[in-house]
Formats: C-alpha cells, sequence, structure tokens
C-alpha cells in the first residue's frame, strides 16, 4: 500500500455579524476582528493506491489557506510512501524545518493534518480504531467535560448549566480572565455559577493566559478559585512563562493546567522537568498530530501528570483524534466536549455538520467510543464544498 495523493481542503464560515472576543485575550477590542471573524478549518485527505482514504484536520486559528498551501508543498515527500509508516513519515516533515526556524506554528499544524490522516489509513487498513493501534482501550468509559461557560449575565449562564446538566454533564469549565484587573467581579460571577451547578458539578476554570501580566495576580485568582472548591486553573499565564508556572504550582493547592497552545514534545519537556503543570492539555491538532501527541502524554506520565485533551473550536475531526488519544492514555482524566461556540446566535457549522463523534453512549457523564476502523468518522461532502475556499 502506497500514497498516491494528498489533498488538503480549507474552510471558512464568515461571521454574519462581528462579535467581541469570546475569551481573554489582549488587545481584544482591537484584534477580534481578526482572530474571530469567522470559523475555520483544513482538511488532509490522503488517499492509497488501493482506494483507502485517510482524513485529517489542522488546527486552524487563522489564515486556512497559509496552512492549505503547507500541505501542499510537502505533498511530493509523501508519494510513494507507505502510509503506516507513521513514525518515519513524522521524522521526515519534520527533517524539513528542524533547522529552519519552524519548529512550532503553522507548519507543525500542517504536520498534525497529515498524520492523523495516515493513522485513519492505517485503522482502516487493519479493520481496527486508531485507539486499537495507540495500545488497546485502557479506557473504556472517558469521562466528559462541557466546554465552555462564557461569563454572560448569570440569568442565560443558568440556563446553560440546566442544558449541560440535562444532556448528562457532570463537570463544566467556565471560561475566565477577560477584566484582569477586576477579576473579583469574575470570581463572584464563578460562585454563583457553582451555587446553581450544586455539589454534584465539577468546575474548571480557564483563563486563556489572561494573567499573564502579572504572576501575582494569577496567585490570587488561583487562590480565590481554590477556597472555592474548582478542580483545575487553566492557562493562568503566557504559554512559554515556564517559571511564572512552576511558582504558580509551588503555591497553589488546586491544579494548574496547561499545554493547548504548545506543539511539540521537546518543549513540553521542559515544563515536566520544572514540575510546572499538573495536568498536560496539548492538542493531537496542533502538536504535530496522533504520533507526536501520544509521545507527549506517555513522557508526562512519567512525571505524573495527568492527561486532559484540548478540542477547540473546529471540527469534529480534531474532537475524535483526541477521543482516540483519551481512549488509550493511561494517565487521562477528562475529555472536553465542546458544547459552545464563539457566537451564541452563529453557531459553528464545521463542529455541528462536517461529522458526526463515534460516541457509541453517554452516560453518567462519561462518553464511549464507537468501534469503527480508522477514526470512525465520515465527512459530509454537501458542507466542504459549501465552505470551500478557493
Amino acid at each position: 500500500m502506497k500514497i498516491a495523493d494528498v489533498e488538503a481542503v480549507a474552510l471558512a464560515v464568515p461571521m454574519k455579524n462581528e462579535i467581541a472576543a469570546p475569551i481573554s485575550m489582549p488587545r481584544a477590542g482591537e484584534v477580534a476582528g481578526i482572530v474571530f471573524r469567522e470559523y475555520r478549518s483544513v482538511i488532509v485527505r490522503i488517499r492509497t493506491d488501493n482506494g483507502i482514504e485517510g482524513v485529517g484536520e489542522c488546527m486552524t486559528r487563522l489564515s486556512g489557506t497559509a496552512l492549505r498551501d503547507i500541505v501542499r508543498y510537502v505533498a511530493p515527500l509523501l508519494i510513494g510512501k507507505d502510509p503506516r509508516d507513521v513514525e518515519y513519515l513524522w521524522d521526515l516533515l519534520w527533517s524539513v524545518m528542524m533547522n529552519r526556524g519552524h519548529q512550532k506554528g503553522f507548519y507543525l499544524e500542517a504536520m498534525a493534518g497529515i498524520d492523523t490522516a495516515l493513522w485513519d489509513i492505517w485503522g482502516k487498513s487493519a479493520g481496527v480504531p486508531v485507539w486499537r493501534l495507540l495500545g488497546g482501550r485502557t479506557n473504556p468509559k472517558l469521562w466528559a467535560y462541557a466546554s465552555s461557560l462564557r461569563l454572560r449575565d448569570i440569568g442565560i449562564l443558568r440556563e446553560e448549566i440546566d442544558a449541560h446538566k440535562a444532556a448528562g454533564f457532570n463537570a463544566m469549565k467556565v471560561k475566565i480572565g477577560r477584566d484582569p484587573m477586576d477579576w473579583r467581579r469574575e470570581i463572584r460571577t464563578v460562585e454563583q455559577i457553582g451555587d446553581h451547578a450544586g455539589d454534584g458539578v465539577t468546575l474548571m476554570a480557564d483563563a486563556n493566559c489572561g494573567y499573564g501580566h502579572d504572576r501575582k495576580t494569577a496567585l490570587q485568582v488561583g487562590r480565590a478559585l481554590e477556597a472555592l472548591g474548582l478542580y483545575w486553573f487553566e492557562e493562568p499565564l503566557a504559554p512559554d512563562d515556564i517559571d511564572g508556572y512552576a511558582f504558580l504550582r509551588e503555591h497553589l493547592g488546586i491544579r494548574v493546567a496547561a499545554g493547548e497552545a504548545d506543539f511539540n514534545r521537546f518543549s513540553f519537556a521542559r515544563f515536566f522537568r520544572r514540575d510546572a503543570i499538573d495536568i498536560v492539555q496539548h492538542d493531537a491538532a496542533r502538536a504535530g498530530g496522533i504520533t507526536e501527541a501520544r509521545k507527549i502524554a506517555d513522557m508526562a506520565s512519567a512525571f505524573r501528570v495527568l492527561y486532559a485533551p484540548h478540542t477547540g473550536s473546529s471540527s469534529n475531526i480534531i474532537m475524535t483524534a483526541s477521543l482516540h488519544l483519551a481512549t488509550y492514555a493511561p494517565n487521562f482524566l477528562i475529555y472536553e466536549y465542546m458544547r459552545s461556540d464563539w457566537n451564541r446566535e452563529e453557531p459553528n457549522p464545521l463542529r455541528r455538520e462536517l461529522c458526526e463523534l463515534p460516541i457509541k453512549s453517554f452516560e453518567d457523564g462519561c462518553l464511549e467510543m464507537e468501534d469503527r476502523p480508522g477514526l470512525g468518522v465520515v465527512l459530509n461532502e454537501e458542507v466542504i464544498e459549501r465552505y470551500r475556499l478557493p
């Protein structure tokens, strides 16, 4: 079996109306119109000479056409190769830019889409799910949390909490940090959320690096969250502030989580060696694909760090790749099940309509995967054509 064709497709769904930044970010008033002007995805489709097609997705946070063109540029390297040689092909792609200044960013996201499609082919050719190739079904039941409660009017938040509970979730994540200078007001809202959710619901907080300007503010917020009984404090600081994360972990009782904005095992190793985080949250669609994501999770287990994969506001392909990793990983903690979109009035069709998640059941806050070959997803071609970029 050999690779015969590599196709990359950039998709975009423009927002009809401009929205304010739904998460914490610097200079939000100026940059939100660029960052949140559309839902985006880049799909990678790899076909073999015996008619098997594998699909993957690149985490697409900015220009989808840039990612698409990177995949197209490196595609000749893959033609004629055996798609099951995932380690060799990952290293081959890594070798292109290892010493050329692109060990993170767009290039690793492009690699991620390619790598995920290769695993899909391998699973389909063997007639087994990707999680079986990774090492088997370590976790038949996956604890999942509803992501995310964005700080809005408390009446709207109560409705969302009730909807999550009615759907079967007993864990939820709250977005904080949009106003770092008025964090006490946000903490009061988090307290109201906890009161309404009740003792049977586990809550986590995600600051999206909102306190990167000041570690001491992050420490104060962490202590306030700890007093409210939240399970973890996610991304309080800038993604590269290893010293800051180590400082917070040393001084806080609440678990410190991070990793969605990082790209490879060499970078994560620095965090693990410093004992800087309790929970690692890398995203397979950003951190080089399933091949690299597995290595990061395995390395984390050696440092007693738990794995809670990030899934992001992209399509269900990304969410599915993380489902397979979660089913395999011995140090898996909880799965991020996306339940909200950037724009409450304009749902993301790339997540809701492009493909269905291969979920067999969802009971008591836990989900179980279908036993399908490969990733186990089937793409909606009409959605692809509707949102394809030229």
